[in-house]
């Protein structure tokens, strides 16, 4: 089944990665072999309900085209990854596509095991069939750290060598990455702690409200800095960071970031535990979107959460992150826009959208007697504001209009890409705000664009080949 079929539920994205029923969240591994991109994803087979977690695997050659394959792995009874395989990487092992995950058994407090799956035929270009190591690589947690939380490896090369981070928290409620040499993938030494939540840096960026970093991921910028990546938790998600910085090597024989600066990696509800690909010249982030809609919409449509659209990430000379959508997502537009200019356009379920404005602006893209989900730009003020308080979630009362600002200048543009019920918005290239809004029965979605704008924009329709 292609991601792009037709959904029977009108708020279940037709162009984003998801499977065709039941549950999704963390994407995990994406990795490139053979010219294609392969995506996991953290995956409930059986029910639209976080449990009974698998690894779901699909692929493409373009990341639009989109293809599902079989399950990839699957817990083992009475084995580490017992009561689930949970989030992790994908790396080439001398030529043999290796998952690195986390396993839990039955009687896991939090605290995982590092666990190992090989492509059983690195020759098949789909990797369809994988087989786990009976033992883990990593039993738990380093002794001497108090720690309460451990999991989600992220491995990575940096001077030579091969190294993993796995994401922690502490007793004391201080986050941290642990940093790994796994130079030899079946064998892992401790190698310190790579950054935690007394850094001055990370606390001013973070705050103090996580007491575990989450599904930790590096990617190297192209002017040679680092930036790492981290799902903030506090007994729940709560949100995603960055900090840039530089590797330095520690005195242990490990690595140390020291970080220059970072903020918020997504400024909306719906985006956690992005996961990186670093390829030659760029790298691509994926995140996961949960449902903000009640259990029994989710139960009665049979699916829940989606991953977003791949993201091309580096940063900007000051350290602050830079963000696009992919350009191989323009595949995806129709052969011609429906809206070239200011006014009023109906809108189609899916659509792509970049409105610049060159003075006050605003961008109504839903609205009801009572509510509109509206974007407001000011380029001079340098601020884009997102207001989607009208529609409220499961639990909560609506929340507060989004602020994101950026360098003020003469024009100011935003891209919206919108699939169902998920809406990305991107500012600039600097910063995201990610979102779940369902249309309701009485809700009108219409574009309106008052202001002195320049305005494009395409309907989404299943991809032509590139």
């Amino acid at each position: 089944m292609s991601v792009a079929a037709p959904a029977p539920d009108p708020h279940a994205p037709r162009f984003r990665v998801r499977p065709p029923s039941n549950w999704i969240n963390d994407p995990n591994g994406p990795f490139r072999w053979r010219g294609h991109y392969h995506l996991f994803y953290q995956h409930n087979p059986a029910a639209p309900v976080h449990a009974n977690v698998h690894w779901g695997h699909v692929s493409s050659a373009d990341l639009v085209h989109w293809e599902h394959h079989p399950i990839a792995l699957t817990p083992t009874p009475g084995g580490p990854d017992e009561a689930g395989c949970w989030s992790g990487c994908v790396v080439d092992d001398a030529g043999t596509p290796t998952a690195v995950y986390t396993g839990v058994d039955h009687t896991h407090t939090g605290l995982g095991t590092i666990c190992l799956a090989r492509a059983a035929d690195p020759d098949d270009d789909r990797l369809l069939c994988w087989r786990p190591l009976p033992t883990p690589v990593v039993a738990g947690p380093p002794a001497g750290h108090d720690v309460v939380m451990f999991r989600d490896p992220f491995v990575f090369r940096h001077a030579g060598r091969r190294w993993a981070l796995v994401g922690a928290g502490h007793a004391d409620g201080t986050p941290s990455v642990l940093l790994y040499d796994c130079d030899e993938l079946t064998e892992w030494r401790f190698a310190g702690v790579l950054l935690d939540g007394d850094d001055p840096v990370a606390a001013a960026a973070f705050g103090d409200k996580a007491v575990g970093w989450e599904c930790p991921q590096l990617y190297e910028a192209q002017g040679g800095e680092h930036v790492l990546v981290v799902s903030l938790w506090d007994g729940k998600p709560c949100g995603t960071g960055y900090l840039t910085g530089r590797l330095e090597a520690a005195g242990d024989g490990g690595l140390r970031l020291a970080a220059r600066t970072g903020g918020r990696l997504d400024h909306g509800r719906d985006f956690y535990a992005p996961a990186v690909l670093q390829e030659p010249g760029r790298a691509l982030m994926w995140g996961w979107s949960w449902e903000a809609r009640d259990d029994s919409a989710v139960q009665e449509a049979g699916w829940a959460g989606v991953l977003t659209a791949p993201r091309v990430v580096d940063v900007h000379p000051d350290g602050s992150l830079r963000v696009a959508p992919a350009p191989e997502l323009e595949l995806l537009r129709a052969k011609r826009p429906f809206a070239s200019g200011p006014g009023l356009a109906p809108l189609p379920v899916s659509y792509d959208l970049t409105v610049t404005a060159r003075d006050r602006t605003t961008v109504t893209l839903l609205r009801a007697a009572d509510r509109a989900l509206t974007i407001l730009l000011d380029p001079e003020a340098g601020t884009v504001v997102v207001d989607r308080s009208g529609w409220p979630r499961e639990g909560a009362e609506g929340a507060a209009p989004a602020t994101v600002d950026v360098p003020p200048g003469p024009c100011l543009t935003v891209r919206v890409l919108v699939d169902g019920s998920l809406l990305e918005l991107f500012v600039e290239d600097r910063a995201t705000v990610t979102e779940r809004v369902y249309r309701g029965p009485e809700d009108v979605a219409e574009l309106v664009v008052e202001g002195n704008a320049e305005v494009s924009a395409w309907e989404q329709v299943p991809p032509r080949r590139g």
